[in-house]
């Protein structure tokens, strides 16, 4: 099957996307990696790591969305990535003069946060000028397959960098990546037009703040995937700190074998996001939602039984590989999905209330997750996590929701309201 162009335009966003979260996968679980080696922090203030930056984060955000919907997308994208490097670019300072504290880690996990759903707020209206209605899907894949892939490549990469060059090594190459990141989006070409406020300013003091929950609240298919959502990406994040800990401290595994068992299985990132489009053909958007968002809530349970040695590795590359290819199968239709049911004026703020929501859960269950393993032990954090997921798959939609009538739909918005893109 020859591969689709979707233009050079979209070419440079890939591009820049693509640096980004190579560096991001050089990166992966930096901040948790840097609190246990270097500060010996315990499993709660990991957990809080993990809890409260992108809780803060998510406050910070809140008022982003409306912001972000009635500006230019490009510069605000440009302007995120700036401040994520030079949010990331202060721990290597920190540490270089012995200063740094676990109190500048939440500070710059909050602004991480912060610009993320930003950025992401965005980028996925942003997405909606440079390519079709109908390669959305197509688009949505190639970013979650680029996603996959350098959390394939980067995290054996930066446990070895860690090891070799020290423990904020990963940091400085994340934060530099944000800065090629901004020069790639600027790249693109284009006059983009900013959209008009179609009510006055009273109304919109008023009210755009939740016009992006109102809407997912308001749309049954919207609502029964966001609320799904929200528990199986916090329990599968809120384990995440809760592994670091068993597995660097209680098991004896060293940072390159932490990368390792997160990395290899990423390879599933990359077979399920190339599946994503013949299988939607085949079986139907809501089938695949339905069918795959049940299958990646079986799998976080076997986490509970990991172990010393290879055969413990074994274990968490084999729960691992599972997760990931339902997951990299999932997101992207669960992002057309989403962009094809929310009217063109109001993605920033929809797509803005989703992170913020997602972060929130996020925090509360890891900050839950690590008081609960306090109380008892990481272990048994994660098995209760991995109960508690599989009661998820009952929030899923179970019937089919029209689109969108045309008027909403992404090519109904005017010529003026798009890029001009050479």
């Amino acid at each position: 099957m020859a591969r689709r162009s979707l233009g050079r335009q979209f070419g440079w966003l890939w591009a820049a996307y693509a640096v980004s979260a190579y560096g991001s996968g050089l990166g992966f679980g930096a901040l948790p990696l840097i609190a246990v080696l270097v500060l010996d922090s315990s499993p709660a203030q990991v957990s809080a790591l993990s809890a409260v930056g992108p809780a803060v984060g998510a406050l910070i955000a809140l008022p982003l969305g409306p912001w972000v919907d009635f500006r230019r997308k490009r510069p605000i994208m440009i302007a995120m990535d700036l401040a994520r490097f030079a949010a990331m670019m202060t721990i290597p300072v920190a540490y270089a003069v012995n200063r740094l504290s676990f109190v500048q880690l939440l500070v710059v996990s909050a602004v991480i946060a912060a610009a993320k759903i930003a950025f992401n707020a965005a980028s996925g209206a942003y997405l909606r000028t440079l390519v079709r209605p109908d390669d959305l899907l197509v688009a949505n894949s190639r970013f979650e397959s680029t996603t996959w892939s350098s959390i394939a490549i980067g995290p054996p990469l930066g446990g070895a960098a860690m090891g070799l060059f020290g423990p904020v090594t990963t940091v400085v190459a994340d934060a530099l990546s944000y800065l090629l990141s901004a020069l790639g989006i600027s790249a693109v070409r284009g006059r983009e037009v900013p959209p008009r406020r179609t009510t006055g300013k009273s109304r919109a003091r008023a009210g755009e703040l939740l016009d992006g929950w109102r809407h997912i609240l308001t749309h049954p298919g919207l609502r029964a995937l966001y609320l799904n959502n929200l528990i199986v990406s916090g329990l599968i994040m809120a384990t995440e700190p809760l592994l670091a800990v068993l597995m660097l401290r209680e098991l004896g595994f060293s940072p390159w074998e932490y990368g390792l068992a997160f990395a290899a299985p990423c390879v599933g990132g990359l077979i399920g996001s190339r599946l994503a489009r013949r299988v939607v053909a085949r079986y139907g958007q809501h089938q695949i939602l339905r069918t795959v968002g049940t299958l990646r809530a079986v799998w976080l349970i076997g986490l509970a039984f990991v172990r010393p040695g290879v055969a413990g590795l074994a274990i968490v590359m084999a729960v691992e590989f599972a997760i990931i290819i339902s997951m990299s199968l999932y997101n992207p239709v669960l992002a057309t999905y989403r962009l094809e049911h929310t009217p063109q004026d109001r993605t920033a703020r929809t797509l803005s209330a989703w992170s913020i929501s997602s972060s929130a859960a996020i925090a509360g269950l890891s900050a839950l997750g690590g008081l609960l393993a306090d109380a008892t032990s990481p272990r048994t954090a994660i098995t209760i996590a991995g109960l508690l997921i599989l009661a998820s798959p009952l929030l899923l939609p179970r019937r089919q929701v029209p689109e969108l009538a045309p008027d909403c739909r992404p090519q109904a918005a005017s010529d003026a309201a798009r890029p001009r893109l050479s």
